[in-house]
């Protein structure tokens, strides 16, 4: 039977590490974000006979996966056997060896059958076997990054953490990384809450007020996305009352409170700043006028009741997100891959962007920040002209980038949204992160999208 081994040495005791991958989240923590993969069931933690289900999607397909746990020593290894899936067989093992008091090796040795016999095997193993390599070099990277971040602000209590927008690309990745570090997520949600939820309705100004009593913090991320199509007068309506309204509701209710949360992270975005040339912006730099701008501008002015009663308010002005699993890398990935990747315009208008674990990081950190208030820019300390990051993406994906659409064309296509956001840009400087100790871990462009991607250098 095919047997893969990957072992890493990790600069943390090997109980912690371990209970890095007890805790609630491990399992979203450690998926690549090139896979769709969504929990549907989960019962009890790593002990043996605990089970995981879970769906891997590709586009219409639907790939139910039951996984059962075994072999479980505290502290030390624990075992998940497929007992329905893609494979014939699946064993994977997971060890946690010290080395000594404050360092251990990670060891995942996986043994699987494919489907198909023989011939199974001689089609299936070479394209299994690097897809092995992709997967749990992530993983280790991904582990040792998240465990030293947690670090950072080990010697802190543990927080109680509200969530908005929680079921979304930033959110649900954030949930996950604050649940592996041991603070408890209350996830506030429009649907009928379960245990440990909050409900609310920001349309109908609806709100469980009370829940949010004795919150240490809330992140508020949810809101219409403004990059989800043509900005018809209806699209822009949408964008300005699911953000206006859900802000002041959470604002009216934090100042009502006992017991109000001590930090609030709202969302806004770099639109606030409009398209500034080779201006090279700060938080301090003023607005600009298009919509985009005069709709983050409302969207913070909404949480001013807050910050005058004391809450600390950060106001997150982020950039570009980058990441496989959504948002504009993803949307990307199909016209690049088929060679049709094209330069907007003059392709000299800058890209503000933030590899999407520097965001899960920066907010972590600026939870953490007692000096961190006030609008704070999230995107990396290194923007590109559109052009770039065109060949940068092509160059990953080894395909030309030859195509040119002129500004006529993709306004004609996209309207007002094509000519703010694919036409206009600011070089965004993330200055306050930086002068607060942030560690960017993807700091440079490429590398990034090799990450996000799991394309290796030697691939």
């Amino acid at each position: 039977m095919p047997e893969f081994l990957h072992r890493s040495r990790l600069d943390h005791p090997a109980a912690e590490v371990f209970a890095w991958h007890a805790r609630p989240g491990a399992f979203e923590r450690l998926m690549p974000p090139w896979i769709d993969a969504r929990v549907l069931e989960r019962t009890g933690g790593l002990q043996d006979g605990a089970r995981l289900v879970f769906e891997i999607r590709r586009g219409p397909l639907r790939q139910k996966w039951v996984a059962v746990h075994r072999g479980y020593i505290e502290g030390r290894e624990f075992t998940d056997v497929q007992l329905r899936g893609p494979f014939a067989h699946w064993e994977h093992t997971h060890r946690f060896e010290a080395v000594d008091e404050t360092s251990c090796l990670t060891e995942d040795l996986v043994h699987y059958q494919l489907p198909g016999g023989r011939v199974g095997r001689l089609l299936g193993d070479g394209v299994v076997r690097r897809e092995l390599v992709r997967m749990f070099t992530l993983r280790h990277d991904r582990t040792r990054l998240d465990l030293a971040r947690h670090a950072r602000f080990g010697d802190r209590p543990r927080q109680r953490i509200a969530v908005t927008g929680a079921s979304g690309l930033i959110g649900r990745s954030l949930c996950a990384f604050l649940t592996t570090g041991g603070h408890e997520v209350v996830r506030v949600v429009r649907r009928a809450p379960r245990a440990g939820e909050i409900g609310w309705d920001p349309s109908a100004g609806r709100l469980d007020a009370n829940a949010l009593e004795g919150i240490d913090a809330i992140v508020h991320l949810a809101g219409e996305s403004i990059a989800s199509g043509r900005w018809t007068e209806k699209k822009k309506r949408e964008i300005q009352e699911s953000r206006v309204a859900g802000t002041r509701l959470i604002a009216r209710a934090l100042t009502k409170l006992v017991r109000p949360p001590r930090t609030w992270i709202c969302a806004s975005a770099i639109g606030y700043y409009g398209d500034r040339g080779d201006e090279i912006v700060t938080e301090e730099s003023g607005p600009g006028t298009e919509f985009v701008s005069t709709s983050c501008v409302a969207w913070e002015a909404e949480t001013e009741p807050a910050a005058q009663a004391g809450i600390r308010v950060a106001k997150l002005r982020t950039g570009i997100v980058l990441s496989a699993a959504g948002g504009a890398l993803q949307k990307m990935l199909v016209p690049f891959g088929a060679g049709l990747g094209a330069i907007f315009g003059t392709g000299e208008q800058a890209m503000s962007w933030i590899a999407h674990e520097d965001v899960i990081g920066a907010t972590h950190h600026i939870l953490f920040t007692e000096a961190l208030a006030g609008p704070i820019n999230l995107t990396a300390p290194t923007p590109v002209p559109q052009r770039e990051f065109a060949r940068l993406l092509g160059e990953v994906l080894r395909r030309p980038v030859w195509a040119r659409a002129p500004a006529p064309i993709v306004e004609l296509l996209f309207g007002e949204m094509g000519r703010s956001l694919l036409l206009g840009g600011a070089r965004v400087a993330p200055t306050k992160l930086l002068a607060h100790g942030f560690e960017f871990a993807f700091p440079d462009l490429e590398t990034t999208m090799r990450s996000e991607l799991g394309l290796l250098e030697e691939e």
